[in-house]
């Protein structure tokens, strides 16, 4: 408030009053010229703004949209514009093509493992869709039926007539639910694994199944809130594990050769063989060996089929009473040698449970592995052995003990409470998952359909400790959590927290067909790979395995995005940056993309670029 008792001369007379408000007069009109448009500076800066690429956009559609457009050629190129491949290679799988494989021996099913092309057979060319392809039914309607034209191959309708595999109905295949093991139906089969295992309380999260089929029993422990990670080889036995991912369920092309699993030690709950035909017995018990390194102490191991039930089966096998009864006979050591427990035999199933720890075991043995890391797995070659588990210091504890899920889901993984990674402790795992809570909002700002049924299969390229997988689990879809090979290898946290996930090189292709991503998202993986392999391999890989108007979210240092945005404007990618969720002055941009609709033979797009 003003003093009453205040000196003459501080007071203002009616001219300094006058003169001031003539000020604010000019002004105010100085700044109405300025806004009608006729001020130069505004409109400069007008156009820096309207120029920029780091705004939240409207312009990229993420719906499908399946339109016939043509696409606007611009008439000087600004980055490579890369070609449609030859309509030969809509299924091309560059580390398990067929003419490679045949180069290789049939011994230990080597040539069914991973052969990739050298640099200079690499394609640089765009893999079309086949001609009338759709985007896959939204889950869970996806789990019973695929479109025809997305994967055109009728053979397993006959072959596997039978056993209620997959039916051909119109324009699409409908899947019953069947399997060799289970014609009646998996929920039937899985049904009966629940009374022996513990399935419906969360103490079974991840589990393994090995030649896989159509994952059928993968899709319905979907809804046991089971996830499965299931494999089989690119053989005669067509596009098995494309029908899975098209079916939305989790699937890889792989095979038990003489190379180690892509997975940590210590990672299923439960694993399963249902009428794999993998020969246990061979190679001194070798891959049953690698099962017990993949398998939880107190995890489970079910076989069904040869040769359980020997005795009503070896003559519709068309072997000897005597091979088959040996055959069983050895396993049942091989099991033992293990510490695996006999659970249950019925029928033509089996289930062993592995012991929780050594001190529970009774068999010493004196086949340990002699490895440093039994994690570092990546193109070595298995050996008949076993793989050590965590010491205990009472004969009841289990060995690596986890939460059911879905506490397990935050819970602090062991292997970072055990100080097992580096640079890693429970702190920075708590503030990783914060970090990752707040990545995940800003992405579903960006783009509305993340978290939807419209994105269920989903990829993370450079998973880290899972944070963004974990931010964003629900039944909706699923998250392929890649940890590369020139990466911290965190691939184990990420399944002690109840997630699932492989070990890749981005430099090569991934084990999959093209066309079975949804959304594939990567944190600082153009980073990790600048200096070691070509950005352009990664993108064109990148557009391999996803799917026509599948979408893209890359997180990386603005001069990286922009190496990447300029390859991917000739790839049929309708691309964006974007500013990182603390504003413009964060080095670290977030680039997103959605890959036009095109098929073979077709010069048309669902191009949003109308430049």
């Amino acid at each position: 408030m003003g003093s009453k008792n205040a000196p003459p001369g501080s007071r203002r007379g009616p001219l300094s009053i006058f003169m001031v408000l003539g000020l604010c007069c000019f002004f105010y009109l100085l700044g109405a010229w300025q806004k009608s448009g006729f001020g130069k500076g505004d409109s400069i800066a007008f156009e820096i703004t309207k120029q920029t690429d780091c705004k939240i956009f409207k312009d990229l559609n993420f719906e499908p949209q399946h339109k016939d457009l043509g696409i606007i050629e611009p008439s000087i190129p600004k980055a490579k514009v890369f070609k449609p491949c030859d309509v030969k290679f809509k299924d091309y799988t560059p580390c398990q093509e067929q003419d490679r494989a045949m180069k290789f021996p049939r011994e230990n099913m080597i040539y069914r493992e991973r052969h990739c092309p050298p640099q200079e057979e690499k394609l640089h060319c765009l893999v079309p869709a086949p001609e009338g392809y759709r985007t896959p039914f939204p889950w869970p309607k996806s789990r019973d039926y695929v479109y025809y034209a997305n994967v055109p191959f009728k053979s397993l309708t006959v072959e596997k007539a039978v056993q209620n595999w997959v039916q051909y109905q119109g324009d699409v295949f409908k899947f019953p639910g069947g399997g060799t093991m289970f014609p009646q139906g998996a929920d039937a089969y899985i049904d009966e694994l629940a009374s022996v295992i513990p399935i419906e309380d969360g103490s079974v999260r991840t589990a393994l199944d090995t030649g896989c089929g159509v994952a059928s029993w993968g899709a319905y422990l979907l809804k046991r809130n089971v996830l499965a990670m299931s494999f089989a080889p690119r053989d005669n036995h067509e596009a098995q594990v494309q029908f899975a991912l098209e079916r939305g369920v989790p699937a890889v092309i792989g095979v038990f050769g003489t190379i180690h699993l892509p997975y940590p030690s210590r990672s299923f709950d439960m694993a399963q063989c249902s009428r794999c035909l993998i020969p246990w017995t061979a190679n001194n018990g070798m891959y049953l060996m690698e099962v017990d390194r993949v398998l939880r102490p107190g995890g489970y191991w079910i076989l069904s089929g040869p040769p359980i039930n020997w005795k009503t089966y070896y003559k519709t096998w068309k072997r000897s009473k005597e091979e088959t009864q040996a055959e069983q006979k050895r396993i049942e050591e091989i099991a033992e040698s293990l510490c695996w427990e006999k659970k249950y035999e019925k029928g033509d199933m089996a289930i062993w449970k592995k012991k929780e720890n050594v001190k529970s075991c009774h068999r010493k043995s004196d086949n340990i592995c002699k490895v440093n890391d039994a994690d570092d797995v990546w193109y070595k070659e298995m050996e008949a052995c076993v793989t050590p588990v965590p010491e205990v210091s009472r004969a009841n504890e289990v060995a690596g003990e986890l939460k059911k899920f879905p506490a397990r889901l935050y819970a602090v993984p062991l292997r970072i409470a055990n100080g097992l990674v580096p640079g890693i402790t429970t702190e920075s795992y708590e503030d990783d998952n914060k970090l990752w809570k707040k990545h995940v909002n800003a992405y579903k700002r960006i783009n509305k359909l993340i978290g939807t049924t419209r994105y269920r299969n989903v990829m993370d390229m450079n998973a880290g400790l899972g944070g963004f997988a974990a931010a964003l689990e629900s039944r909706k879809s699923w998250v392929m959590n890649v940890v590369p090979t020139i990466a911290d290898n965190t691939l184990g946290v990420v399944y002690e927290r109840g997630l699932i996930g492989i070990y890749h090189d981005w430099c090569e292709g991934f084990s999959t067909y093209p066309r079975t991503y949804d959304f594939i998202h990567g944190n600082g993986v153009f980073s990790l790979y600048q200096n070691k392999c070509e950005l352009e391999d990664i993108l064109l890989e990148m557009d391999r395995i996803l799917r026509p108007e599948g979408a893209v979210l890359l997180r990386d240092e603005v001069d990286v995005l922009n190496k990447v945005k300029k390859i991917a404007a000739g790839m049929r990618w309708d691309v964006k940056l974007v500013d990182h969720e603390d504003g413009p002055l964060v080095p670290e941009k977030i680039m997103v993309a959605v890959k036009q609709y095109w098929v073979a033979g077709s010069g048309n797009s669902t191009s949003n670029d109308e430049e």
